[in-house]
């Protein structure tokens, strides 16, 4: 899961910063191409949290399966999009189905221990940006040679092909986890020795539903799907969701003019302000590994973790917002690339701590939902923001973390009871 999730960010990012240039190639106006990129936005939107759902009621890995074949059949699409039709075509199935890392990570979190789960996630997290690194340096390469486009769009769907080639090869499966859980705990005493055989038949039992479940009728698995979204939408989530809303409008608007205002506050080149961004990937890359020593430096208490990266991530906003010399933002953007991939990692643990592992792709599912619309507002904010002032959108970001921690202040019990169960059964 690691390898695709690394040649999953490797494939896209390849092809993603030369899209714009290919569709204006084909003759495209500003205006279509702006359009096609809203109707991705768009088909993500609403598909995430239904392809999470159906993973939980087909089984993760089949789905996976499907959403990475379907995957690379767009970018083959893609690959031989010679007008604006054909690319707008191309953009459908992946709209639909790319959510392969998403569903990686629902899968990981059931083949995982929870106390592990941060610390693995981490590392898949570290994977995926390692990926997002040197994709775009490989693209740009390839993209000098003539039908450079091209040859990386079928490079990418092949590299798809390959990760589901992985995936049905692989000789892992949802099993291992019960397995596992079962000889890590056994001869403890007798109560926790029946519990894990409990909890073995029902791992079982779920597998022999979900594999029956792939061949249901379409209609079936759909009303399912609808019933565990209603179940999901009447619990109570929504504190953690919209915290997740709120923290990842904050990161937008933080990136949203980026080299802009660092060309009109501090007169630097975008050159510089690439590779600052450059420079926060590659230490992002580093918070995933660090992510397992900080979470038993906090005794795998993830609220508090994520309380505290939050507030980081609040100061450090700030910190930026208010800096005089370039120096006060390299330093916010040293730290915060630290507190951003933890504060990611740790609400993805929190989701599935308190909604529970049983519905873990619709939980990501819902949460990749949010996080979607926050990226069609987060650019309308900023834009209305800069109205005022290059320091705007920083500005309007460190008062929707304000908000964001004090809703997690205000449920503090809730997640410390959370918590603390986890904690017991460590």
């Amino acid at each position: 899961l690691f390898l695709t999730s690394f040649q999953d960010l490797f494939g896209v990012s390849m092809v993603v910063p030369l899209m714009n240039l290919h569709i204006k190639s084909l003759g495209a106006s500003h205006t279509v191409a702006g359009i096609i990129g809203s109707l991705y936005g768009v088909m993500q939107l609403f598909s995430s949290t239904f392809v999470g759902c159906w993973s939980d009621i087909v089984g993760k890995r089949y789905s996976l399966l499907a959403c990475i074949l379907l995957s690379a059949l767009g970018y083959f699409l893609l690959g031989a999009s010679t007008t604006v039709f054909l690319f707008a075509i191309s953009r459908v199935p992946v709209g639909i189905f790319k959510h392969t890392l998403s569903i990686s990570k629902a899968l990981l979190s059931d083949l995982v221990l929870e106390r592990d789960r941060p610390l693995v996630m981490g590392r898949f997290n570290a994977a995926s940006s390692v990926g997002f690194i040197l994709g775009p340096v490989v693209g740009g390469y390839l993209a000098e040679f003539e039908g450079g486009f091209y040859q990386t769009s079928f490079i990418c769907a092949s590299i798809f092909l390959l990760n589901g080639g992985l995936v049905w090869m692989l000789p892992w499966s949802e099993e291992n986890t019960g397995n596992r859980e079962h000889y890590q705990d056994k001869g403890t005493n007798s109560f926790s020795a029946k519990l894990n055989h409990d909890v073995h038949l029902k791992s079982a039992t779920s597998r022999a539903v979900t594999n029956s479940s792939f061949f249901r009728s379409p209609w079936i698995q759909v009303a399912t799907v609808l019933k565990k979204i209603k179940g999901i939408a009447c619990s109570n989530l929504w504190d953690i969701f919209l915290v997740r809303f709120l923290m990842s409008v904050a990161i937008l608007l933080y990136y949203s003019n980026f080299t802009l205002a660092l060309e009109e506050r501090f007169g630097v080149k975008p050159l510089f302000a690439g590779y600052l961004m450059s420079y926060s990937s590659v230490l992002g890359v580093l918070a995933g590994c660090l992510l397992g020593p900080i979470t038993k430096l906090y005794g795998h208490n993830t609220y508090r973790l994520l309380l505290h990266s939050s507030t980081f991530t609040c100061v450090l906003i700030l910190l930026y917002a208010s800096a005089l010399s370039i120096w006060m933002v390299i330093l916010s953007s040293t730290f915060l690339a630290f507190s951003t991939t933890i504060g990611r990692t740790c609400i993805i643990d929190l989701e599935l701590t308190v909604g529970g592992n049983e519905a873990s792709g619709t939980l990501l599912g819902v949460g990749q939902s949010v996080t979607s619309v926050g990226r069609i507002i987060a650019p309308l904010l900023s834009g209305i923001a800069q109205e005022f002032s290059p320091c705007g959108p920083p500005s309007l970001a460190v008062g929707l973390a304000l908000v964001a921690i004090v809703i997690m202040n205000a449920n503090k019990q809730k997640y410390c009871s959370h918590g603390s169960v986890k904690l017991k059964n460590q």
